[in-house]
């Protein structure tokens, strides 16, 4: 047996991995010491794909509900019928009528742009996505601030001297490439500086330097404490604040005579502690990296937004040391009247997006335009978003829910339809750019065939596209070029095929697809070939840093490359000298501190407000931390428990005190009821957890070969307990827990 490279489906990291295989079957998986990511390192996820990729849950074929339960039928059959459903539904109720629904399912980003470019050709701008369910208030934030909400940042971690985590346990959550051995190697170093804030003693916690256990719900108090003690100290840095930022002086009353000591007593922090992370934040090549213990809690976008003044006064943004920043370019503005906002719960585009918190209500309210077809892709909202309850109420009350999935997941088992897909282990799949000064692509071929009449998803929504009338007469030039294997000639033919309309043009994705698709056996393969032949200058420019020499075939070279390389190749390198400008997206390309948007807001995050806020109620006296990183959970993309045998892989984490006064010991099983519902799992006594916080993990819940395993947290978040931009509280949930027997 001969070892194939590949790379793991279950985090965004996707660490290089080897297979071998027995009779279609992963029988054993090691890290890929030949990845220029993950160089070897692999964690207990990657090591147990097998779990992921082979499991009694599979789907093999195209499903319909008759009934109370599921029949086989043909693709032909499966895509007619749920194309003349679409037309009905379109024809009597329009296009607001209709949503997708995209996932993070195997971290596919060669499928992701499909549902959602069939949904938008029918005329709806509704895609539900993932990246809402936790980053809306970031997205929201940076659009403000540094003028695109696709912008995002990522540490410069192997220069800086200092690093906060906030709401961040890499240790188990990771965020970037090797962060355990990473980490692990700087908490050694005397010479730089590992801050983690967050109420738990986590992994990650225990290798700090500084462990700031603040209070839940409090972030927000010490950012604004923060940001007051730089200014009051005079520690910020002007030239920069001079050169790159704008509305420095507008901000400046937000924190004059702000009670800093108060604040931190709030938030149970130390204030010479606090005022020493601020000092040396002000003064070290230092970095920021957040994540959902502030993304999904109290006052969520606003943490985001302190969070860039922070940065912003202290220099930190786009220097080397710090954050850089990429995406940008331009994307809906929320205050833009034109923008969709959903009909109910009035909620704008937020990154062309919507938050899946507010789905249920967008279809079970009264009004014409109301949805009523869901095409969900790679996502199990009964498992995975707020409310499982509401979701189960608002998916039966559709006239049509499609799930295209690789297994019978929760929500898969409520659809009128079931399209099953290819795993990223029988397809091509991967993503076509990552990392910020070195650019990597890492495209993985199959490594294992499927064993049913599964499709990749590019192929089912381009077949969905077809039924629909979506698109447009291909010429036989085009599939004779792509017949014969010559890419050149593709290109030119394509190219020529695109500029005779704009029609042709916003359909090339399913141009593709269908017709260089099947000459390269993979649609997905197929779809990133127009990326590679529309280089920007900027793009052109990077892949010659790298040794690709610019000219008329250089693409084409990008493309064969990273085929040629499934451990990942480098594809380009930036300037880290030209990030500010070449990723600020406002008017003059500065830093927009003020915003007229948040003003109010921040000015009301104050100790008194804070603390009245903040009181419990006697209901619920716990906060319930729902959902946590660990070893053991990947969201519901690990079905089958027997991963975990032996491990107390779903209980209820809760302090010693806490548990002494409910009578609970360690073992029990115990019920955490919320105002959203009750679900019963055992006891855990940790002295990790904070007095008065609980700690539930998320992906549990499944049913699995006619059993259901673990309790679903999602269960007892309710959808409404959100932000304005419609970002769940996950991490802030007020609970009680009783004791069983």
């Amino acid at each position: 047996m001969s070892w194939k490279k590949t790379s793991c489906v279950l985090c965004g990291n996707r660490c290089g991995l080897e297979v071998q295989v027995e009779d279609n079957r992963i029988v054993k998986v090691r890290g890929d010491k030949d990845s220029p990511i993950s160089e070897g390192y692999v964690c207990r996820k990657g090591l147990n794909v097998a779990y992921h990729q082979h499991n009694t849950d599979r789907l093999q074929y195209p499903l319909k509900k008759v009934g109370d339960r599921f029949e086989r039928i043909s693709w032909e059959q499966t895509i007619g019928e749920i194309a003349e459903k679409l037309k009905g539904i379109l024809a009597q109720h329009g296009p607001r009528s209709l949503a997708s629904m995209v996932g993070g399912g195997e971290f596919a980003f060669l499928s992701i742009g499909f549902p959602v470019r069939f949904v938008r050709r029918l005329g709806s701008r509704w895609n539900y996505s993932a990246a809402n369910q936790e980053f809306s208030g970031r997205y929201w934030a940076h659009g403000l601030t540094l003028g695109s909400q696709n912008i995002q940042m990522e540490e410069d971690f192997e220069n800086c001297d200092m690093l906060i985590l906030i709401g961040k346990n890499p240790m188990m959550a990771h965020h970037f490439p090797q962060a355990p051995r990473r980490l692990q190697k700087m908490s050694k170093d005397p010479d730089r500086l590992l801050v983690v804030v967050d109420p738990r003693l986590t992994e990650t916690a225990r290798l700090a330097d500084i462990h700031l256990a603040i209070r839940p719900g409090t972030d927000a108090l010490l950012l604004k404490s923060m940001i007051a003690i730089i200014l009051n100290e005079g520690i910020y840095n002007k030239d920069y604040i001079a050169q790159h930022a704008d509305g420095f002086n507008k901000i400046l009353p937000w924190f004059a005579g702000f009670d800093v000591r108060a604040a931190l007593k709030v938030c149970d922090l130390d204030y010479d502690t606090v005022f020493r992370v601020c000092r040396e934040f002000a003064t070290r090549r230092s970095s920021i990296i957040d994540d959902l213990g502030i993304l999904m809690g109290r006052h969520s976008a606003f943490n985001s937004y302190l969070l860039v003044v922070l940065q912003a006064i202290c220099g930190r943004l786009a220097v080397p040391g710090g954050n850089y920043l990429h995406g940008g370019g331009t994307r809906s503005d929320p205050r833009d009247p034109k923008v969709w906002r959903t009909l109910l719960t009035d909620i704008p585009a937020i990154n062309g997006m919507f938050p899946p918190n507010v789905l249920p209500e967008e279809i079970m309210h009264d009004h014409p335009e109301r949805l009523r077809a869901v095409l969900c892709w790679a996502a199990n909202p009964l498992r995975s978003y707020a409310d499982t309850t509401a979701y189960e109420k608002a998916f039966q009350k559709l006239d049509l829910l499609v799930v295209a999935e690789i297994a019978m997941s929760e929500t898969a088992a409520l659809a009128h339809y079931v399209l099953p897909c290819k795993t990223a282990f029988e397809s091509w799949e991967g993503d076509p750019g990552m990392g910020f000064e070195k650019v990597y692509a890492r495209l993985r071929g199959p490594v294992v065939e499927a064993e049913g009449e599964q499709k990749e998803n590019a192929e089912i929504f381009t077949l969905l596209a077809d039924a629909m009338g979506l698109i447009p007469p291909i010429p036989d030039a085009l599939y004779e070029a792509a017949k014969s294997g010559d890419l050149n000639a593709y290109g030119q033919k394509l190219g020529e095929f695109m500029m005779a309309s704009r029609e042709n043009a916003a359909a090339v994705h399913f141009v593709v697809a269908k017709t260089l698709g099947p000459a390269l056996g993979s649609a997905h393969l197929a779809s990133i070939f127009p990326l590679f032949m529309l280089l920007s200058k900027d793009r052109q420019e990077e892949a010659a840093r790298a040794g690709f020499p610019a000219g008329p075939d250089q693409g084409l070279s990008l493309y064969r490359a990273i085929m040629d390389h499934p451990q990942g190749v480098l594809i380009g390198i930036r300037d880290p000298e030209k990030n500010l400008e070449a990723n600020v997206s406002t008017k003059n390309k500065k830093i927009q501190l003020y915003n007229p948007e948040v003003e109010d807001w921040i000015r009301k995050i104050n100790p008194a407000e804070e603390e009245a806020q903040l009181k419990q109620d006697a209901n619920f006296p716990l906060i319930l931390m729902a959902g946590k990183h660990m070893d053991m959970n990947a969201n519901t993309a690990m079905r089958d428990p027997a991963w975990n045998k032996n491990r107390r892989a779903c209980t209820l984490a809760i302090h010693p005190a806490d548990a002494e006064a409910l009578g609970i010991i360690d073992k029990q099983m115990v019920k955490v009821v919320t105002e959203a519902g009750e679900e019963t799992l055992e006891a855990e006594i940790s002295k990790d957890c904070r007095k008065g916080q609980v700690v539930m993990p998320q992906g549990f819940g499944l049913f699995y070969d006619g059993v259901t395993y673990g309790a679903n947290v999602n269960r007892l978040t309710k959808n409404t307990n959100r932000d304005f931009v419609g970002t769940p509280m996950h991490r802030y949930v007020p609970c009680r827990v009783e004791t069983i027997g």
